[in-house]
């Protein structure tokens, strides 16, 4: 694992079935993390969703992912179940009739942000099964909201799938693997 001059690690090694990345560790303000972007890496994505899959409760209806990272991650575990997703977006877009929306703190963008779900995609959700779809799990901050927003259009939160959970351990997660949190690094 490359260090940095003071022996402070610059990346962090995965490992999803026989796939392997090696994540760059970010400072996201006050604490550093190994940062897993799905985008752009069709390998990974299509490992963790077949992971993903095998692992997926009985009974799921829906999937329900937030933009931006893990929307990948949702199409492919669509395409392999057969389960539909839901993108639940990160600000209120012109088209949306009667959104419906939370507002949370991540750990990876430090301030508040919205979760906005669009009116439209409700009949899609409401009275069935679904689980969240997300690439890394930290504080928690996102997915409570996620489950408050659910929640409150009648959805039934079946499980929680994420590629990675971050920082404390969690038990209230189905993943495919844990992350640690790194003390802050300076940025030069």
């Amino acid at each position: 694992m490359p260090e940095t001059l003071d022996g402070a690690p610059t990346t962090h090694p995965i490992r999803i079935g026989t796939l392997t990345r090696d994540l760059p560790i970010v400072d996201v303000g006050g604490v550093s993390v190994a940062l897993l972007n799905l985008l752009g890496d069709t390998e990974l994505v299509e490992a963790a969703a077949s992971a993903l899959a095998d692992a997926m409760p009985e009974g799921v209806e829906a999937l329900v992912t937030p933009e931006v990272k893990a929307v990948p991650l949702a199409h492919a575990l669509s395409r392999l179940t057969g389960v539909p997703y839901v993108v639940i977006r990160k600000t209120e877009k012109p088209y949306m009739v009667g959104a419906i929306s939370r507002t949370v703190v991540s750990i990876t963008t430090g301030k508040p942000q919205d979760l906005v779900l669009d009116g439209g995609d409700v009949p899609r959700i409401r009275g069935r099964r679904v689980a969240i779809v997300d690439d890394v799990v930290s504080t928690g901050g996102t997915l409570h909201g996620l489950i408050d927003l659910l929640e409150q259009v009648g959805a039934e939160v079946l499980a929680t799938m994420v590629v990675f959970t971050e920082g404390d351990a969690r038990d209230d997660v189905v993943s495919l693997g844990h992350l640690p949190l790194y003390p802050a690094q300076a940025q030069g």
